[in-house]
């Protein structure tokens, strides 16, 4: 049962992440900012942590997996997402080894997984013209908030995952299993 802990924490955060923005002010969601829930790549960036171990990829492997399946409910072009969160989970796990895991650096690696993922969403939305927006309205509008938005998130689930995360990375280890969810 310990092992299907992790597919289902991130489906919950995928499926919560799709009505976020009705639980936001209205005057928030209205305005000309625009917030946009990357949850299931914050708690990624959490996995990658406090779950993987030295030899083991499993916040990458569940990114590219979650990051299709957020193609699949929420948008229309497959591959956005998978790309986007596969390649920012991959550069804070490569990041994991220069820095200790505590608070302090789970915000940073957020920030950097967060600004990866969401300037490589819009980078490639744009390519293909599904997004025409300036590059400063961008930054001021849609950036900047969903960056801050998403680290209160994290601020939030920190306290309340690091160590579960910690716990079942080492029982995990303990067992010599193979992938979380077998």
């Amino acid at each position: 049962m310990k092992r299907l802990y992790l597919p289902f924490f991130l489906f919950l955060f995928m499926i919560l992440e799709g009505v976020a923005i009705d639980v936001l002010p209205t005057t928030l969601a209205t305005g000309h900012t625009f917030i946009v829930p990357h949850w299931v790549l914050v708690f990624l960036v959490l996995i990658s942590m406090f779950y993987d171990r030295e030899n083991t990829y499993f916040s990458v492997i569940y990114g590219i997996l979650f990051g299709l399946l957020v193609d699949v409910a929420y948008t229309g072009i497959l591959g956005v997402y998978m790309f986007s969160y596969g390649i920012g989970i991959y550069v804070v796990r490569a990041l994991r080894n220069v820095f200790h895991a505590n608070f302090y650096v789970a915000l940073m690696q957020g920030t950097l997984a967060i600004l990866i993922a969401d300037v490589m969403i819009n980078i490639i939305f744009h390519i293909i013209g599904m997004a025409d927006i300036a590059l400063e309205n961008y930054m001021i509008y849609r950036l900047l908030p969903t960056v801050l938005a998403n680290l209160v998130f994290l601020m939030v689930l920190y306290p309340v995952m690091a160590k579960r995360l910690l716990k079942w990375g080492s029982q995990h280890s303990i067992d010599g299993s193979g992938l979380a969810g077998r």
